[in-house]
This record gives structure tokens, C-alpha cells and sequence, in this order.
């Protein structure tokens, strides 16, 4: 999977699960996330280079009510864990951009799901939430494609942060410019438990 989207998605996973394409697939369920099986990447273009690196998922849950489309739950990253390969940029990002010491995590609570099931399994949905970063709350929506199979779903996304625009301090010195926007993706893997049975046609 390319850079492109491989990383932030795993919030929009849960929409298969609110608007499945089959009533008899219709049902609600919580999406716990695996971290070890999580991939949230980082792209920050600039006129000499692109910085790439990766954030660590700690933990993260996602509930979906098929009825209302509604969601809820709780993705939380590690902030200090912003790793690039060069240490002395790194810190910068941590102590001077993200300033870690006072907001150590990043998270992403989800609040609306639409979306579409095929058949297959094979998924697309978009994910209303806010993401707090830097101590601030903003609505984003995501786009996300993956697929579900029985209660083992795996998902990719791509969106982009505007850091600058949101109050945080824009890294630039002199001819060393950076974008003013940060690339997020996201590659996931999580288990779904199912809390109540597919409605049937009878249920309708």
C-alpha cells in the first residue's frame, strides 16, 4: 500500500457498520482497534524535502448505532511518539510545534457515520468527528476504503491538517519553508463485537 493512504482512517471504519447495503446485514457494533496492526503516517512537504515519519495509535474504540447513524468512542495517539529519524527535528516538532509537554496525545472522538457495505464486504463511508490536537477541538470529516469480513475489518484513509491555520507554530527558518499542512494517513486492523443480531426484513 502506498504512502498515499496508509494512515488517521481507523475512526471511519465503523461506517460500514452503520449503513451496511443489506438490511439482513444491519446491525451495531464496537470496533476495537489493534494497535500493533495500526500504521499512522505523517507527510510534511517543504521546498528542499519531505519530511515523512509515523505516530503511534494507543488505543481506540469506536461505537455505531445503525439506526441513527450515529457514533461514539475514543481514538487516542501518542503525540510523543512522532518519530522522523532525526532526533533534532523531532524535537523541535514535539517540544516547539505539538509543545507534547502540555498536550501529550492526540485524539479523534467520533460522532456521525454514513457509508455504504457491498456485498463483498468491501466498503466506502465518511466519518464526522473532532479531532483535538494541540489542546484545541476541530470537526473533520473522513474519507475511508477497506473491507469487513465476518468480525475482522481492515481500513486505509488520507486527510490533511492545517497546523498553521490552527494555532501552531509554523517550523519555516528562512529558506528551509515547510507546507502549511501536515498529510495524515492511516492503515488499520481491527476486531468488531457485534452487540445485537442483523435485523431481518421482518423486522422492517
Amino acid at each position: 500500500m502506498s504512502f498515499s493512504n496508509r494512515a488517521f482512517v481507523f475512526v471511519l471504519a465503523m461506517a460500514a457498520l452503520a449503513y451496511p447495503a443489506a438490511a439482513a446485514e444491519l446491525r451495531s457494533g464496537t470496533l476495537e482497534l489493534d494497535p500493533s496492526k495500526t500504521l499512522i503516517e505523517f507527510r510534511l512537504p517543504g521546498a528542499l524535502h519531505t519530511t515523512h515519519g509515523t505516530f503511534r495509535l494507543e488505543h481506540g474504540f469506536i461505537k455505531a448505532d445503525p439506526g441513527t447513524g450515529e457514533a461514539g468512542g475514543s481514538i487516542i495517539v501518542d503525540a510523543r511518539s512522532g518519530d522522523s529519524r532525526i532526533a533534532t527535528r523531532d524535537n523541535r516538532m514535539k517540544e516547539s510545534v505539538l509543545e507534547v509537554q502540555k498536550y501529550p496525545e492526540i485524539t479523534f472522538t467520533p460522532q456521525q457515520v454514513t457509508g455504504q457495505l457491498g456485498t463483498d464486504g468491501q466498503f466506502q463511508a465518511k466519518l464526522q468527528g473532532v479531532l483535538t490536537l494541540h489542546g484545541s477541538g476541530h470537526q473533520i470529516v473522513m474519507e475511508v476504503k477497506g473491507r469487513l469480513v465476518g468480525d475482522s475489518l481492515i481500513a486505509a484513509s488520507h486527510f490533511s491538517v492545517p497546523y498553521v491555520e490552527w494555532g501552531m507554530e509554523d517550523p519555516s527558518l528562512l529558506l528551509l519553508t515547510v507546507a502549511k499542512q501536515v498529510d495524515i494517513d492511516i492503515a488499520t486492523a481491527g476486531h468488531v463485537v457485534w452487540t445485537r443480531e442483523p435485523a431481518r426484513s421482518s423486522d422492517r
